[in-house]
């Protein structure tokens, strides 16, 4: 059977042409401007307006591993597999209008919901409510083990590019190929403990909020509000409206929503322990190791997490096939801000 990869390889640039028009006709007529590095097979990387999907056709449940975890999924079921991780405050909406482009492209199509949001519910109440990076990555792995999937092509943007950066680091042959959003996130907790430039911490406000158990209480009785104002702090230039937020807004009434955000962030400020049975990992993760697999990175301009430099300050990292792109008038959600050229950027990462 002929990998996509292969089958990319193999008709060459006639398929750019054919990809990136099949790929258009989800969009509207007025891109937004992309400035990057040169894009894989010559292609631009642009960036584009969504028509507007609202759901998914159907969400699924399977038990894996601690979770019962809930997935939104599309497109031939024989297909190579695409797996698309969300960050926070966000959630499986984020890909909405990238799931059915690739879809259409022949690739099955999973997007999961993290432990903590939406329809992905703990099968223990008295399992501990673990935010560390480890344990998400692990998640996931166990869905595709449920899934019977051996390999994906990964794609994610803040907690879903970390954990995409883990699950390439630690499982290479499960890893097809990457798209990660703001480059390399893998947290290492040490070096958390340096103060950045005060632009940096200003961006990171709320990590330092959720140390206190105002913070704590704070999230938890303003949830929605909370999320809406990151979401304005972190994408200034996309204009989205109640609706769209309302959708995604509905995935922070979990139970344990609030538990493993306030985990998440004291963790990775070595505020709160994790589980000592992944200390093992964290300790693997903790020194920085290069990415091998085939790689696009993204960063939004208008993100305040981007750094300065192109990618320049992450390109060591990754050390396979690699690409970069820039997207100009984006922020912190490219594939909901930048579907298409998220889209994209995951048909060129499995040609890579």
């Amino acid at each position: 059977m002929i990998t996509r990869r292969a089958f990319g390889k193999t008709i060459g640039a006639g398929a750019a042409v054919t990809t990136a028009a099949s790929l258009a006709r989800w969009f509207d007529s007025s891109p937004v401007s992309a400035s990057a590095a040169t894009p894989a097979r010559g292609r631009a990387a642009t960036a584009g307006r969504a028509k507007g999907h609202t759901s998914f056709s159907s969400l699924k449940h399977v038990r894996a591993g601690e979770l019962r975890i809930g997935y939104a999924e599309t497109g031939p079921a024989n297909g190579p597999a695409v797996i698309l991780l969300h960050g926070w405050p966000h959630d499986i909406h984020s890909y909405v209008d990238v799931a059915p482009m690739l879809a259409a492209e022949g690739y099955r199509v999973i997007v999961p919901y993290l432990r903590g949001y939406g329809a992905t519910t703990f099968l223990s109440p008295k399992t501990f409510r673990n935010g560390q990076q480890a344990v998400v990555a692990l998640d996931v792995i166990a869905l595709m083990d449920a899934l019977r999937i051996e390999r994906a092509l990964f794609g994610g943007f803040d907690w879903g590019a970390r954990t995409a950066d883990i699950i390439a680091v630690l499982w290479p042959k499960r890893c097809t190929a990457l798209v990660s959003v703001t480059g390399y996130l893998i947290t290492n907790r040490e070096k958390n403990q340096q103060p950045l430039p005060p632009a940096a911490e200003w961006a990171w406000w709320y990590q330092y909020y959720f140390a206190t158990e105002r913070g704590k209480l704070g999230l938890a009785e303003h949830r929605h509000d909370f999320a809406k104002l990151i979401w304005r702090n972190v994408s200034p230039t996309w204009h989205f409206d109640d609706a769209t937020f309302d959708r995604t807004a509905r995935a922070f009434d979990n139970p344990d929503y609030v538990s493993i955000v306030i985990h998440n962030y004291r963790w990775r400020l070595d505020l709160a322990p994790g589980d000592p049975r992944y200390d093992g990992i964290e300790a693997k993760l903790a020194k920085g190791p290069a990415i091998a697999v085939p790689t696009i990175t993204i960063d939004g301009a208008s993100d305040p997490f981007t750094p300065a430099g192109n990618g320049v300050a992450y390109r060591a990292k990754f050390t396979g096939p690699y690409a970069h792109r820039t997207l100009t008038n984006i922020g912190h959600n490219v594939p909901q801000e930048a579907p298409e050229a998220f889209a994209q950027a995951i048909l060129d990462a499995d040609r890579l």
